[in-house]
C-alpha cells in the first residue's frame, strides 16, 4: 500500500509541474530579431534543444520505468 501511495504521489507532482509549465509571452522580441525578420538564434526563454516535443511521451516512459523496477525490486525483496 505505501509503494501505491509513492507512486500517486509521484505521479501528481508530475501533473502539476506540467500545469505550472506555461509559456511566458511577457518579453517583448529584441529590436534586432524583428530586423532579421523573426528568424534567429535562440533569446530569453528560448528553448535550446527539441525536447518540448517528446515531453509526453518521456513521462509515459519514466513511469512506465518506475512501475517496471518498484515491481522487480518487490519480487526481490519477497
Amino acid at each position: 500500500m505505501k509503494t501505491i501511495n509513492k507512486l500517486i504521489s509521484a505521479l501528481l507532482l508530475f501533473v502539476v509541474s506540467f500545469a505550472y509549465a506555461e509559456e511566458n509571452n511577457a518579453i517583448p522580441p529584441a529590436p534586432e530579431a524583428a530586423a532579421r525578420g523573426g528568424i534567429g538564434g535562440g533569446g530569453p526563454g528560448a528553448p535550446s534543444s527539441p525536447i518540448d516535443m517528446y515531453v509526453y511521451l518521456l513521462a509515459v516512459v519514466a513511469i512506465v520505468f518506475i512501475a517496471f523496477y518498484t515491481k522487480k525490486y518487490k519480487s526481490i525483496k519477497a
